[in-house]
């Protein structure tokens, strides 16, 4: 079941990378904040509908037990979103999700879980094709024309990703802690609806800030694209929260769901224009052979 939760999350995350990419405006210094806003109405919205569709009880102390994690997770999306105006998809989406490697490293060092050698396999053709992903959108970037803004990345623009990728790593590490099934925090539901409420508390704070301090105007009508990824942000979500929750496979679901870069960076070429260089195509074809194998071969 981790196996096809996983799936879910990353082409879920896949689309919210493309929407969100697609709605950011380089002119509009506000445009993370749009955001946020509505990322966390679509979360709100989907936290009210599952309570009143399942009965879960929610109990309001279960947000500040999940309070740390959910901090990680809202501040490196702030940061990722951030990062949207000064670079391409294509180079931050990999930068950003190299976090299932550390995770995965964080889970065998410090947790001490172990893999079949097919599963070790499966996970570093993970981990390496994310990272060849970023060094040869880099070497594009190294020999395009200085004059093409597309291309013109500062040092801001390299640190907010590396910023995500820290925080991101973080919250994902805490969550197996809390998620432990063995002796767990919060389970799953719980844990989902209290990062959804705190999300939405974190869009109402935007909101008040873009309208009572900047005096800026925002409208759902005109934030077509965000309103997707936020659909898409929420769903991604949801199945992450269950696939990570199996902790016996946390340390294999983290760099999977974290290969969601692959399909975002295709999506960016494919509807944004870009084209994609041989070599490219071919570290996506070993991050899906990956992904296969960790799919197949799964004793547990």
């Amino acid at each position: 079941m981790w196996f096809l939760l996983s799936l879910c999350a990353m082409f879920a995350w896949a689309g919210s990378d493309f929407f969100s990419k697609r709605g950011t405006r380089p002119d509009d210094e506000f445009s993370h904040l749009r955001l946020v806003i509505t990322v966390g109405t679509a979360m709100c919205l989907h936290a009210v509908i599952f309570i009143l569709v399942t009965g879960t009880k929610y109990e309001l102390l279960s947000l500040l037990k999940y309070l740390p994690v959910s901090a990680m997770y809202i501040l490196s999306m702030a940061f990722g979103y951030m990062g949207l105006r000064y670079i391409e998809l294509s180079v931050s989406s990999p930068i950003c999700n190299s976090s299932g490697a550390v995770v995965s490293i964080l889970c065998f060092a410090v947790l001490g879980q172990r893999m079949a050698p097919l599963q070790v396999a499966g996970v570093v053709l993970i981990c390496i094709g994310v990272l060849l992903l970023a060094m040869l959108e880099k070497r594009n970037i190294d020999t395009a024309s200085i004059d093409d803004p597309k291309y013109r990345v500062s040092a801001l623009a390299i640190f907010l990703p590396l910023l995500y990728l820290l925080l991101d790593s973080a919250g994902t590490f805490m969550d197996i802690f809390w998620l432990d099934a063995a002796r767990p925090i919060l389970d799953e539901a719980q844990a989902n609806l209290s990062y959804e409420f705190t999300f939405a508390i974190c869009a109402v704070l935007a909101f008040l800030y873009l309208r009572v301090v900047k005096k800026e105007r925002f409208s759902y009508r005109r934030e077509g694209s965000f309103n997707l990824a936020a659909v898409c942000e929420t769903a991604g979500q949801f199945a992450y929260i269950y696939a990570i929750a199996d902790t016996a496979h946390a340390g294999l679901a983290a760099p999977m769901i974290a290969s969601y870069c692959v399909f975002s960076v295709v999506l960016s070429r494919l509807f944004l224009r870009e084209k994609l260089r041989p070599a490219q195509y071919g570290v996506i074809a070993m991050t899906v052979i990956g992904i296969v194998i960790l799919g197949i071969f799964d004793p547990g």
